[in-house]
């Protein structure tokens, strides 16, 4: 068997490409951006002693986990426009990927936050440490060290599923 890789009937689409790939990486960027500090953030409210609170971070996270990207997109796109609320595709597009990747960013960063050895929080308290001071130089730099490559995969995973969005 010989294959004759021939692109040269492509070569008149290369600026579709090119716009194709520069869309990707946008709607990537501004996923990953918001969509880890939202995760952050309801990685923090998941562990608070406020129980309502982490209830819904909880129900939140369990329900955009275990519904497929394409039904999220479709929720967004469809069920909202089906109440009179339109958007653009793009910004449709985009909600969907933020909303899913802060979820699946918020559980890692959680376990991240858990493997943080109780006595360094507890260390930080007794040197008199704010509560902020201790969330980010104790708890959330070290925790992000430790996850960070499970977050890298999940921004690839988030980069490959916005073809999804087409």
């Amino acid at each position: 068997m010989k294959y004759s890789l021939d692109f040269t009937t492509l070569l008149p689409y290369w600026p579709v490409f090119l716009n194709g790939a520069w869309l990707t990486l946008k709607m990537t960027a501004v996923a990953v951006v918001v969509g880890v500090a939202v995760g952050t953030l309801v990685a923090f409210a998941k562990r608070s002693q406020i129980q309502p609170l982490s209830r819904i971070c909880s129900a939140y996270i369990e329900v955009v986990r275990n519904t497929p990207f394409l039904v999220q997109i479709f929720l967004l796109y469809f069920g909202l426009a089906s109440v009179g609320i339109r958007m653009p595709t793009f910004v449709a597009a985009v909600l969907a990927m933020i909303i899913n990747i802060a979820a699946y960013a918020a559980e890692i960063i959680r376990a991240g936050l858990e493997s943080v050895p109780k006595g360094q929080i507890e260390a930080a308290e007794c040197l008199g440490l704010s509560k902020w001071r201790i969330g980010w130089h104790v708890m959330l730099q070290p925790s992000i060290e430790k996850v960070y490559p499970a977050l890298t995969s999940q921004f690839l995973l988030m980069m490959q599923a916005s073809a999804m969005a087409s």
